[in-house]
């Protein structure tokens, strides 16, 4: 029952190199640091002990690999003991690639793959698991993006800079990405419906929630200041009766030459919260020493009471509130956060800041850059299919593809590190090489074909239907780009994806929460280019079959 259970089991990269450091250590990895004598060896971190492989070069002799360093450091003259050779080759367990061989060669211990079953496992079997998280999360997570909080009115696509719109686009990137995981996952705030930045955001495929225009928070908001007028960290000696709140500052706009402003105006009678109190009584690690104390201002107010309204709709035992920020306005969300947990909200709170996004030679809005991309990708388009760029499908055509290559412009970067822009005119996109989005895509819609002129192959009787896993063949598959495939994006999809959740449930670690993001578009670009390079090189059917840009639509 046990070795059906592993046989069902993923396969998992991880899984195999946590057995790979267990057969290469033994028991010595369990002995505690103790009971070690002074000319006892010190061991290598378990995590180091083997690497992947992943170059075509390398794949072509290897999968695995126990560097020669390593192996000096575990045995005398870096000899590998035949007992530790016969765990290795007889690996089993729940998700561990098959062996078919080991040799210990001068780069170190190279391990081959049992490379037909593990394509048998794989396709063979429940294909759809290596599409999905492996782990499945729980809990509700809220994205706040501060840059869509109204100052004093709705924020627009010319109002919005290129360092905001990253935000936004990070929010909604990260809102795919954890509810993969299983997360509940709501967007805050919620925008004016039919307004001018909601058709904005869906041109670039972003689906945010809306509320009724004439929706008012009134309410909320005396709630909020009534909290705020009772809470321990009211500063000492303020006056008792509120005063209208000023607006200015907070929210999602400001660099941060706000800083000081709130610590050093004078404004006799108005609501002060010490916000240094709050996180220093609290526990709280990693914001700014210097956030001192803060006159509540109105649109922090209003930010706090969508903050409320929106958490109201998780139902989930647990709640994370991921703040989603530029640098600039860093300092003036740290506010806001301390602002709303003097209020009384017990959420668990972190910060995702985004770096600048710079454009040399140029300033131009989220509204101006779109169009410039938009302009420049029908400039392409033209150029490579001619007169036949017209029409309503085009013009979808066009807006994918310039989605695609905004986002992976503005995503591909680590969301801490600046982003550099060419935004000349002359520049240019191109609809060619592995530049990105459009790259991407393109590969997209070579397999949409690709697939597509199987099915109508089969209906026509060119094709058989593809047989039963039991009745196929697998090591026939021998070319180094299907193996490339499998081992390097395949198998370890979802995996990619658990890293995603990671940042979520840490305890501690400070205020600023950072998901690896960028990986995902990496991953997709790097996929791409081998896909491409295998599809230009083998003819998976008897025709080669003519990528349809309408496929795009898919």
């Amino acid at each position: 029952m046990m070795e059906e259970t592993e046989e069902l089991s993923p396969l998992r990269v991880a899984s195999t190199v946590q057995a790979l450091s267990s057969a290469l250590r033994g028991n010595r990895e369990h002995a505690p640091a103790a009971n070690r004598g002074k000319g006892d060896r010190v061991f290598p971190d378990p995590e180091k002990l083997w690497f992947k492989e992943s170059s075509a070069k390398n794949l072509r002799n290897r999968d695995f690999l126990s560097p020669t360093t390593v192996l000096n450091t575990l045995y005398a003259d870096g000899q590998v003991p035949p007992a530790v050779m016969s765990r290795v080759l007889s690996l089993r367990g729940s998700g561990v690639l098959p062996v078919a061989g080991a040799e210990v060669m001068g780069e170190g211990l190279r391990l081959r793959v049992d490379r037909a079953t593990a394509f048998k496992a794989v396709l063979a079997g429940q294909t759809a698991d290596y599409l999905k998280p492996s782990s499945h999360k729980e809990g509700c997570v809220l994205l706040n993006c501060a840059a869509l909080h109204p100052k004093i009115n709705t924020p627009t696509p010319e109002t919005l800079t290129l360092g905001q719109l990253r935000t936004v686009l990070l929010a909604d990137h990260m809102g795919a990405l954890l509810r993969r995981q299983g997360f509940s996952v709501f967007y805050c705030p919620k925008l004016p419906k039919d307004s001018n930045i909601i058709a904005f955001l869906r041109a670039l495929g972003i689906d945010w929630p809306t509320a009724p225009a004439d929706l008012s928070n009134e309410e909320q908001e005396e709630q909020i200041l009534k909290a705020l007028e009772n809470s321990l960290y009211r500063e000492e000696g303020a006056e008792k009766g509120r005063k209208t709140c000023r607006g200015g500052g907070g929210g999602g706009g400001g660099g941060g030459g706000g800083k000081k402003v709130e610590e050093e105006e004078e404004n006799d009678g108005a609501l002060r919260i010490n916000l240094k109190r709050v996180f220093q009584e609290e526990g709280l690690l990693g914001y700014d020493p210097s956030l001192g104390t803060c006159i509540v201002q109105r649109d922090s107010v209003s930010q706090l009471a969508q903050l409320d309204l929106c958490t109201a709709d998780c139902t989930e035992a647990t709640v994370t509130v991921l703040h989603v920020t530029s640098c600039q306005d860093e300092f003036r969300q740290q506010q806001t956060a301390m602002l709303w947990r003097a209020s009384g909200a017990a959420h668990a709170q972190k910060h995702v800041v985004c770096g600048p996004v710079k454009t040399p030679g140029s300033h131009l809005t989220a509204a101006q850059y779109l169009q410039l991309r938009r302009g420049q990708m029908k400039e392409a388009s033209e150029m490579k299919y001619g007169d036949q760029v017209e029409g309503q499908t085009w013009d979808d055509i066009i807006k994918v593809m310039t989605s695609a290559t905004v986002r992976f412009e503005l995503l591909s970067t680590v969301h801490t590190s600046p982003v550099t822009l060419d935004v000349q005119r002359e520049g240019g996109v191109s609809t060619k090489g592995p530049r990105g989005g459009v790259f991407v895509m393109y590969n997209c819609a070579r397999l949409h074909t690709l697939f597509d002129s199987y099915e109508r192959g089969v209906e026509k009787g060119l094709y058989p239907e593809i047989p039963e896993g039991s009745q196929l063949d697998f090591s026939a598959l021998k070319e180094e780009g299907e193996w490339l495939l499998l081992f390097n994006y395949l198998i370890p999809f979802s995996e990619l994806l658990d890293q995603s959740g990671q940042a979520i449930g840490c305890e501690g670690g400070g205020a600023r929460a950072n998901i690896k993001t960028e990986q995902i578009c990496k991953f997709l670009v790097s996929l791409s280019k081998d896909f491409s390079s295998y599809y230009n090189r083998v003819h998976v059917l008897g025709v080669r079959t003519q990528c349809d840009t309408g496929s795009l639509l898919f």
